[in-house]
């Protein structure tokens, strides 16, 4: 068949030419073409002749005559256009004659659309004429936006219009879009952003912005027209390169010369494009990782707290700005990171809605964006369908106290008593819809304490002490015949005796709710009359002392003392006829609907030792660090230049916080040492109550911190130099330390031995404090090294012997066996009792006690990783090495040298970390073990931490007694802060031993590097305690140096080095975590750095910032009246509104100073 078919017959004449073959269409058959052709003309030939006659003549009725001929032509192809388009034929000739194949095509499939109108178009059914057997519809148009935002309405999909010239995300220096419109467009006006209006576009920017452009636009989008140019890479054509197909390097090479060097902004601009093609891969990671697991929680907040890393890199460069512009742009660009992370949260919790920690991130973010009002019905919401979470309470609970504009003490109040009831219906089983928890009970006491801190940080003192004193009498005075109710309904019962009047714990008198409730079975008793002369004389005594001074300050005086005095809730005297009404101010009495919701059932007995040592704490009584919060840090940030005892300062112990009615004060010293009459009567009460219904062991732990207690006051008297104070208060705790070991269950204590030895080293009496120690080594017997207290005491007393003897091995070598020290650690290795320090031994002696040291610690290496490996063998002495180990560091120290000594410490250090690799292997065993394991892992870690305090105690020791290099205590230091970054007195170790030096370069880098890893405030706060501390000499030496010169001479300026700047700089990094946003000693300290710079108003509206963060601190309330006190109507009128506890209204205060 020929390729043209309407010459087949005439081709078919003439004879064939093999080297035309190219012309045949060999699968084609010309008679499939006619029957085609003929069925054509015979269906549609009438009907479109009589169309286009029609047409034809009305046309040329309309048109005038003189136009005629000119309209002709187009005519014919405005005919063609129909007959192209509709199928019809409106000339006549050949164009009419020739159908093509793809015509009839287009007819056969407008017949079946027209019989099936359903297949591709949609209609109501209730519109249809007849019905149809496949009421259906297939849409084949695609919609891209599918692909995009996973929608089936094209309604969802956002559209942009366009606004100006400009593209965002370029530099309108160096960047910039030329749109190239059409030259028919008659519109200069907003045009809509779709693809194809960029089509003729052509954009100069650098790759990085075309990466972005590539991310934010649609994937489906046609970007194929992009013309991507930039303004570097712009070849000229010249003779080498005629085309301009080549880049300037080749064109450089072809002409033999060399790449010209880049500048400095091509550099950046190349940094900055692989910076964005990285971010770019790593989003795609993301996103990849998100597709295939969706329910990993932990990938979803990692992704949404990457979006800060993807801003800053698209906006870090706006941030060197300074104009106006960009801090508009720069707030912007913030808000629209919140928006796209809030988005990725909300997919988040959609993907997984049973995730608490989404929530939580998802709340976070929403902070910043939503009002106040609508941000507290979501987290109720949350708290609602969650109500047996106690890490989301817990978060709640610092929402609603540091949110400032719905902030007062009464609702926060409420929304912890909220919490406590919740989860003690949770724990009883009284809601059946949300099982409890395992450690339910543990984290409703985190959140009892914390309600306590929260009461006495406002101010309300009475009601933090009325909780506890509750919680006492109804944990452990607790009636047989309750025990078995549910908490609500113990609490009922416990409201009658509250409401009684009768005595509490730490009152005068007291039994308790379980012999109130048997003597009311039996009629009741008498209440005893009391005698308060004492109290009546201090409340006689006149309050304003100087009426001369300021207004702030008298107030501020006032105030304090009626807090520190005040701290205990009133109770009405029934044997001197008083009432509540006597009362003259209301808010010292504590009625039960203040506390019934917070009272929580305790039935673990170390939960309930933990209670009481909380309770303690909260009075300023030193408690075990492994059983309760960590150490107050005001101490060592004060503290910090302390070198008189650099061995056995740190068996000093910490109060827990500061004694209760006596605020925390960042200047000036105590008036007074401990909580003074009416405080002391109340812990002796509280203590003589409470010790005899606990178990031996516990007991034990009471009278250590009894004993701990009085040492500290002893040592606050050292520290004051007041000679006469420390007569007295030495006798007061003597008599106490001996009263305590005269018990019999403290008899054999080598524990309460040990501290009063050391109570009587420290007010002097050596031969007193040897004799005390000899006596507590006899009671020992034969234990020796076997023996963890045993070992404690005599590193004590060796550390003791050391500090006031000579110098030893370490710095100029003296007689050994002569040591006293090493008399008695000798004699610990032997097994003997140290009936007296001062005789010599022999070599052989120390020979044999090095060999015993060396045995014990290698068995109780061996015991501590099978008591790790294995929880349940677990017995507490084995996981006490810090006896041991210290005693044989020091005998090594003294008979070898430092480095033996610093060998002794690195063995449980390499211990712990074996130990530690092993636990984390064996995470998927059972609850109980695991549990159990942890622990015991934890009070490892605890140890170890001890043994890295004494390993930099004895260095530091050996440093200031001869020459030795500093690098070994400094990398000694860093590695232990690396593992314990939270360590107080490390860091106070390491201030000190920094600040020696001019050079702070090494500090600043350890400091950076340690706050980068960790969330922690400590390292933070130590950091600008170490700048503090390079800038005061400066400003002293400045201050010298003014008043020496002249007036009229010049004044020579020392340099300070940026310090300043430095330290603001640290604050602002410091506030701005999660945790330093919420530490009050932060943000006070801050204050009042500002202030002794003399930026007053910059330290007022750093107050004011601190409101948002901490507004339930009263002690911030109090810095602000000290430094800014003309202002002292608008904080009073703060704390009011915000309902704190103001015990001197000022309306008061002008009374009093009328008088």
């Amino acid at each position: 068949m020929a390729l043209f078919p309407a010459f087949a017959e005439t081709s078919s004449n003439k004879v064939e030419d093999s080297s035309k073959d190219w012309l045949n269409n060999k699968s084609f058959q010309s008679t499939e073409a006619l029957s085609l052709h003929k069925r054509f003309l015979e269906n549609k030939e009438p009907s479109v002749d009589k169309e286009v006659s029609s047409a034809e003549e009305k046309r040329e009725e309309d048109v005038p005559p003189k136009k005629k001929k000119k309209k002709s032509g187009k005519r014919k192809k405005k005919k063609k256009h129909k007959k192209k388009s509709g199928g019809h034929s409106d000339s006549s000739g050949s164009d009419s004659d020739t159908i093509y194949p793809s015509d009839l095509k287009r007819e056969e499939e407008a017949k079946k659309s027209q019989a099936a109108p359903l297949a591709s178009c949609f209609s109501w059914l209730d519109d249809l004429q007849s019905p149809t057997e496949h009421p259906f519809c297939v849409d084949r148009k695609p919609d891209p936006a599918n692909w995009t935002y996973k929608s089936l309405y094209r309604g969802d999909v956002a559209r942009y219009k366009r606004k100006g010239r400009s593209s965002l995300g370029l530099d309108p220096v160096r960047q910039g879009v030329s749109w190239e419109e059409s030259e028919n467009s008659s519109s200069r006006g907003h045009r809509i952003f779709y693809y194809h209006n960029i089509k003729n576009a052509v954009l100069i920017f650098p790759l990085r912005c075309l990466c972005m452009i590539l991310f934010h636009f649609n994937p489906s989008h046609q970007v194929s027209n992009l013309q991507c140019v930039n303004p570097g890479d712009r070849v000229q054509t010249s003779s080498v390169n005629p085309l301009g197909v080549y880049d300037s390097s080749t064109a450089l090479w072809l002409q033999g010369k060399g790449q010209q060097d880049k500048t400095e902004e091509q550099n950046q601009d190349i940094e900055a494009g692989q910076g964005a093609l990285l971010m770019a891969r790593r989003t795609e990671e993301f996103n990849r990782q998100l597709r295939e697991q969706p329910a990993d929680t932990q990938l979803w907040i990692k992704f949404i707290r990457y979006q800060d890393e993807v801003s800053l890199a698209e906006f870090g460069s706006e941030e060197m700005q300074q104009d106006h512009d960009s801090t508009e742009r720069r707030k912007s660009s913030y808000r629209a990171v919140l928006e796209k992370k809030l988005s990725i949260a909300e997919r988040a919790v959609d993907t997984n809605p049973t995730c608490i920690a989404l929530q939580l991130e998802r709340l976070r973010i929403c902070q910043e964006l939503w009002e106040p009002s609508v941000l507290a019905r979501e987290w109720k919401k949350l708290v609602f369908l969650h109500p047996n979470s106690a890490p989301l309470w817990r978060e709640y609970l610092l929402f609603t106290q540091s949110y400032f504009s719905n902030f007062t003490v009464p609702k926060v109040n409420s929304a912890y008593g909220k919490c406590l009831s919740t989860l003690s219906a949770v724990r009883d089983g009284s809601m059946v819809s949300h099982p409890a928890l395992p450690g339910i009970e543990e984290d409703m006491l985190d959140i009892f304490i914390q309600q306590c801190h929260f009461l006495r940080q406002c101010g309300h003192s009475e009601k933090a002490v009325s909780l506890f004193q509750a919680m006492m009498d109804f944990t452990f005075y607790k009636p047989d015949s309750v025990r078995e109710m549910s908490t609500k309904q113990q609490a009922e019962f416990f409201e009658p005796f509250w409401d009684s009047g009768e005595a509490r714990v730490g009152e005068l008198g007291a039994r308790g709710w379980k012999a109130w409730m048997h003597q009311q079975e039996r009629g009741g008793w008498l209440q005893p009359s009391a005698d308060d002369d004492e109290e009546e004389d201090e409340e006689n005594e006149e309050e304003v002392k100087d009426p001369s001074q300021p207004r702030g300050t008298v107030w501020l005086d006032v105030e304090s003392s009626r807090e520190a005095a005040h701290w205990l809730p009133w109770r009405p005297d029934k044997a001197k006829g008083q009432s509540e009404e006597d009362c003259e101010d209301p808010d010292r009495q504590v009625l039960f609907d203040d506390i019934g919701p917070s009272l929580i059932c305790l039935s673990s007995p170390e939960l309930q030792l933990r209670l009481l040592l909380h309770f303690l704490s909260f009075l300023g009584l030193p408690v075990d660090s492994v059983l309760s919060p960590p150490p107050c840090l005001l101490s060592h940030l004060t503290v910090v230049n302390e070198f008189q005892r650099p061995l056995t300062s740190h068996n000093l112990p910490d109060r827990g916080v500061n004694s209760v009615g006596h605020m925390t004060t960042l200047q000036g010293t105590r008036k007074m040492v401990g909580l003074g009459k009416q405080g002391e009567r109340f812990v002796t009460n509280l203590l003589n109550m409470v010790q005899p219904i606990l178990p031996p062991h516990h007991r034990a732990v009471l009278s250590l911190s009894w004993m701990q207690y009085e040492k500290l006051k002893v040592f606050h008297c050292l520290r004051t130099g007041n000679k006469k104070h420390l007569r007295s208060q030495g006798k007061s705790s003597k008599r106490v330390a001996k009263r305590l070991l005269k018990e019999p269950d403290n008899r054999s204590s080598l524990v309460l031995w040990r501290e009063y030895a050391h109570l009587e080293w420290m007010l002097g009496n050596l031969d007193e404090g040897r004799k005390v120690f000899s006596t507590a080594t006899a009671l020992g017997g034969t234990k020796g090294l076997s023996s963890p207290t045993l070992c404690e005491l005599c590193q004590l007393w060796s550390q003791l012997e050391v500090e006031d003897g000579a110098p030893m091995q370490g710095g100029g070598l003296t007689d050994v066996t002569a040591s006293p020290a090493v008399v008695v650690l000798t004699q610990l290795a032997e097994g003997t009792s140290s009936s007296s320090s001062s005789h010599s031994l022999s070599p052989v002696s120390i020979l044999k006690a090095r060999r015993s040291y060396e045995q014990a610690l290698t068995a109780s290496l061996s015991a501590l990783d099978q008591v790790c490996s294995s929880p349940q063998t677990t017995r507490k002495g084995k996981l006490r090495l810090s006896g041991l180990v210290g005693c044989y560091a020091l005998f090594q120290y003294l008979t070898v040298g430092i480095q033996a000594a610093t060998a002794v410490y690195t063995q449980p250090f390499n211990s712990n970390k074996e130990t530690h690799h092993t636990s984390t292997d064996t995470k998927n065993s059972a609850a109980d073990s695991s549990q159990i394991s942890r622990r015991n892992v934890s009070k490892v870690a605890f140890e170890c931490q001890i043994l890295a305090v004494q390993q930099a105690a004895l260095l530091r020791y050996h440093n200031s007694i001869c020459v030795f290099p500093l690098a070994t205590l400094r990398q000694m230091l860093t590695s232990a802060l690396t593992t314990w970054s939270s360590s107080a007195p490390l860091w106070s170790i390491y201030v000190q031993v920094e600040n020696r030096y001019h050079s702070a370069g090494r500090a600043r880098r350890f400091f950076h590097s340690v706050t980068r890893e960790t969330s922690s405030v400590v390292p933070r706060l130590f950091a600008i305690v170490a700048e503090q501390q390079r800038k005061h000499p400066l400003k002293k030496k400045q201050c010298c140096l003014y008043r020496s010169c002249c007036h009229d001479a010049a004044l020579p300026i020392l340099p300070e080095n940026g310090l300043s700047n430095r330290i603001r700089g640290l604050f602002e990094g410091a506030i701005a975590t999660e945790m330093g946003a919420h530490c009050p000693l932060l943000w006070r300290m801050y204050m009042h750095f500002l202030v002794s710079e003399g930026k007053v108003d910059k330290a007022k509206g750093i107050f004011y910032k601190a409101l948002q963060s901490i507004p339930w601190v009263k002690g911030l309330y109090m810095d602000a009246v000290q430094l800014f006190p003309e202002h002292l109507q608008e904080f009073v009128d703060l704390m009011t509104e915000k309902e704190l506890r103001v015990r001197l209204p000022l309306e008061e205060l002008d009374i009093l100073l009328e008088d």
